[in-house]
């Protein structure tokens, strides 16, 4: 028997958006990539998944999963363009940040570079919020810090990865795998899947602090180097995910946020 997540009120296309980024995400399991909770059913009532079974990770296994995601990353196309959606991701439907309960609308365009697309499809929505929620020096930090994106601080020559989108530890669960070497698998579960920059997973993996993440990197990089200065570009990633969890959750990542701009500024 799967598990059920029924559809929230008010939200119905959340499901569909959901098991649309998920199929999305399992394309890249036969070459390699990291494994994505299976989608038994989907309708207006809601989704069901493939039961997981939860085991203690392993440094093996978060080595695994590791080099699984950077295949992941890998297995887009090369004329992609940044914000793409899954192509099962349903027509006039936003593209959605968050909780199931409480989603925030993001925009569906595409650009060819990631800043562009990060401040108009991801920061705009949510600065649209903060507006009310941030003191007005305050907003024009964030503000600046959008238009610092906008304009490419944060841009390289590298395509665009096919990522999860939301990539903290909560959505990295562990189950036992007979077939895996250490007898345990990472199973990714609940994205916003889209075309995007990896150092925006990698960032996310940082953030509420994942088990074995030394381990996850090493397995990484044994398969594709993360490019030089990545480290300082962390916090950088996590802008978004921050300001968003300011909106979801309230003041106590406010903080968080505007360090986080700050480091977009530092750039």
């Amino acid at each position: 028997m799967g598990f059920f997540k029924s559809s929230p009120v008010n939200a119905e296309s959340t499901v569909f958006v959901e098991a649309a980024g998920l199929a999305w995400l399992a394309e890249a399991m036969p070459q390699g990539g990291a494994r994505v909770v299976e989608v038994l059913s989907c309708d207006a009532e809601g989704l069901e998944l493939e039961r997981i079974e939860q085991a203690r990770p392993t440094a093996a296994a978060a080595e695994a999963f590791g080099a699984g995601l950077a295949r992941t990353h890998r297995s887009l196309a090369a004329q992609t363009r940044f914000g793409e959606l899954p192509p099962d991701h349903p027509q006039n439907v936003p593209a959605y940040f968050g909780p199931a309960d409480q989603p925030l609308e993001m925009g569906t365009g595409t650009h060819s570079s990631w800043g562009d697309f990060h401040a108009r499809e991801r920061l705009d929505p949510l600065l649209a919020r903060l507006r009310s929620l941030a003191s007005a020096d305050e907003f024009r930090v964030l503000e600046a810090a959008r238009d610092r994106l906008a304009e490419g601080a944060a841009d390289d020559d590298e395509s665009p990865s096919r990522i999860h989108g939301d990539l903290w530890a909560g959505n990295v669960l562990w189950t036992p795998a007979e077939g895996e070497a250490s007898g345990v698998q990472a199973v990714l579960i609940d994205p916003a899947a889209h075309a995007g920059h990896r150092e925006t997973d990698i960032a996310l993996l940082h953030l509420f602090g994942l088990p074995h993440l030394d381990a996850v990197l090493d397995g990484y990089e044994a398969v594709a180097p993360l490019r030089e200065g990545w480290k300082a570009r962390v916090p950088v990633h996590q802008f978004f995910c921050l300001a968003a969890h300011w909106v979801l959750f309230g003041s106590g990542y406010r903080c968080p946020t505007m360090e986080a701009a700050g480091a977009v500024l530092d750039l």
